[in-house]
């Protein structure tokens, strides 16, 4: 019975197995007796292997029962662990902890670490009060650093767009401050505009299908750009309230300009070649004066305005004075002319040589030097002399005014200090061995140069020589003044940087192959022209070529500029020409739309707002300052 039973459950056995697929090796008897054509040549190569069919999306792949087994043992386990962990103290926690870590292999415990690091991670602009933020701001002063910030999150682009960090920047980069100080912080502020760097630039539209902005309308309001999916709109936005942000961009942008760019035109003076005498760049104007007699009046865009006329010989001098201008030559005339309507207003008499140098105290007094070596102060609106300073004995070359005080400069060697109300001579300064062509006066400090290759300073309080400033080697024909900063041009070609706190060289810098023509300097920048016939533009606090303004021509006469705006006068092709430079950016054209990638980026920016419609603020120039391939959250 027991060898029955064991039989019969072998044969149970084998009927609950099923039954394996069938392989060409293990194929049924009646399959293999059967003959099978053969379509292919017996020399073919034989065929390979068929591989097994891809899974369908519709099938499921086994589960195998041991493998579920094992996590559902592995989570009760760790279960129990989670348990237990959670009753322990924070002491044995820690102990327990340092075992396990103990036993980590290189792998595991870089896995901890990638685990852990990002939950000690915090973000500080989340967790700290805005007081704290600003001050942490202050610690950069790369406004591509905040631009790239800006970008992290929503609270990095609200801190980075406020005002008031906006404000510390402009302060870092010695910007020119506004008119009002009293904007501050605008985190809380009702102006939109204000609280954002990019997207959150302009109040977001209430309706996507609002008209388009007309191209005829007030050209200086600005636009926004819209996206909807699948276009591009422009809708008309208010002009933003003046802020540090949009202030700091302005300066940026002309910095940048300065540094390569910048938008030149340019206008034919004489058809033959002339020499410019003298040049003048004003809020309204730009008056040149040549040695043909002739004044030429622009605008500040190099549009010519007027021909001054009524000098019979060269022009050597001249000052303007909002809407008057004074000037005089080798005629031994001073005239006064109304560069508004081209008047001239007044001829002043009185001078028996050349008109050599000419400033004005205030509107209504003029003082002019002669090589009759006088001095004369003239009442520009009655037309009167007033004073006559004599005591020079050669030609008086320069002239610097300082509220009460001129200060002369001769070639009989000496500078003198007169009264302007008393026209009494306060003080001789003596002490350069040859003509004096240049002079600098700040109402501190009075600088001379001259052809001794010497710049001399002096006190105005009691004539002493505070310092001689020896470098050049040959005339000192150039000189300017700001604070404790002095620049000079020699006819040595050379450009030097003094410092009056110590009266030493800062910088000594091989400007030109010739002479130094024109030469002028502000907070920022060198500027230089020269007989070899190239305008170079200098960094004042580290000595280095930013670059040079233009091509180079056949000579440079005069080179003067502002802030946003520069003027040259040179000769090319044996004509002479003036060249007009604007600094200032150009009115961003929101007519254009955003390229695709940069409104993808914009997009990505925006991928957690709920709204359908996003608001992009796009500065095309602003594009351009950036690293290429950035985008620019201005």
């Amino acid at each position: 019975m027991s060898v029955q039973r064991t039989a019969r459950r072998k044969d149970a056995m084998r009927s609950s197995h099923p039954k394996p697929p069938l392989t060409p090796n293990a194929m049924p008897t009646t399959l293999m007796s059967q003959p099978m054509s053969n379509p292919l040549l017996p020399s073919a190569p034989a065929s390979p292997p068929t591989p097994a069919p891809s899974p369908t999306p519709h099938q499921r792949a086994t589960i195998w029962r041991g493998s579920v087994e094992v996590f559902d043992d592995t989570d009760a386990t760790l279960a129990e662990l989670n348990m237990a962990f959670s009753r322990m103290s924070v002491k044995a926690k820690e102990y327990w902890l340092t075992g396990i870590v103990e036993g980590f292999d290189n792998h595991l415990l870089n896995y901890v670490h990638q685990l852990v690091s990002p939950r000690l991670k915090k973000d500080p602009f989340q967790t700290l009060p805005n007081e704290l933020c600003f001050k942490i701001l202050e610690f950069v002063d790369d406004p591509r650093t905040f631009v790239r910030a800006s970008q992290v999150s929503r609270r990095w682009r609200e801190i980075l767009g406020d005002d008031q960090a906006w404000k510390t920047l402009c302060e870092k980069h010695a910007y020119r401050r506004m008119s009002s100080d009293s904007i501050g912080s605008t985190l809380n502020s009702p102006y939109p505009v204000a609280n954002s760097l990019c997207l959150d630039q302009f109040p977001r539209s209430s309706s996507p299908d609002s008209t388009p902005a007309s191209s005829s309308q007030n050209a200086a309001s600005q636009t926004a750009f819209v996206f909807t999916g699948e276009h591009v709109r422009k809708l008309k936005r208010p002009r933003p309230r003046s802020t540090h942000r949009l202030h700091f961009k302005h300066r940026y942008l002309v910095e940048s300009a300065w540094k390569k760019g910048g938008r030149m035109t340019w206008r034919h003076i004489t058809p033959d070649q002339g020499v410019v005498t003298s040049l003048h760049l004003t809020k309204k104007y730009i008056v040149l004066a040549m040695d043909n007699a002739k004044i030429h009046v622009f605008d500040v865009k190099g549009d010519h305005q007027r021909t001054l006329q009524g000098h019979v010989m060269g022009v050597w001098a001249m000052v303007p004075w909002g809407d008057i201008l004074v000037s005089g030559g080798c005629d031994r005339d001073v005239r006064v002319w109304n560069m508004a309507t081209g008047a001239s207003v007044h001829t002043l008499r009185g001078h028996t040589s050349t008109v050599r140098c000419l400033k004005m105290s205030d509107s209504h007094t003029a003082i002019s030097g002669s090589r009759d070596t006088t001095l004369r102060i003239w009442d520009t609106t009655t037309g009167e002399c007033t004073g006559i300073l004599m005591g020079h004995q050669a030609s008086v070359r320069c002239l610097e005014i300082h509220e009460d005080l001129v200060v002369s400069g001769s070639y009989d060697t000496t500078a003198k200090i007169w009264s302007i109300s008393t026209g009494q001579c306060l003080r001789t300064l003596q002490g350069h061995f040859s003509q004096i062509y240049a002079i600098a006066f700040d109402g501190v400090r009075i600088a001379t140069g001259s052809l001794d290759t010497s710049v001399r300073i002096w006190d105005p309080n009691d004539g002493s020589c505070q310092a001689i400033l020896q470098g050049h080697t040959s005339l000192v024909g150039q000189l300017q003044m700001r604070g404790t900063t002095l620049v000079s041009g020699g006819s040595d070609g050379s450009v030097r940087v003094w410092s009056l706190a110590t009266n030493t060289a800062i910088h000594r810098l091989a400007a030109h192959d010739n002479s130094v023509t024109s030469l002028q300097f502000d907070d920022v920048r060198i500027v230089s022209g020269g007989s070899d016939g190239r305008v170079k533009i200098w960094d004042l606090r580290t000595g280095l070529l930013i670059r040079e303004l233009s091509q180079p021509a056949e000579a440079v006469w005069r080179v003067a500029f502002e802030e946003e705006r520069g003027v040259v006068l040179a000769t090319r092709a044996g004509k002479t020409v003036m060249e007009v430079w604007n600094f200032t950016p150009p009115e961003e054209d929101y007519e254009e739309l955003v390229p695709h990638e940069q409104l993808n980026r914009a997009k990505k920016l925006a991928e957690d707002d709920d709204d359908k419609m996003v608001d992009i603020y796009y500065s095309n120039l602003g594009d351009r300052v950036l690293d290429s391939g950035e985008y620019s959250a201005w």
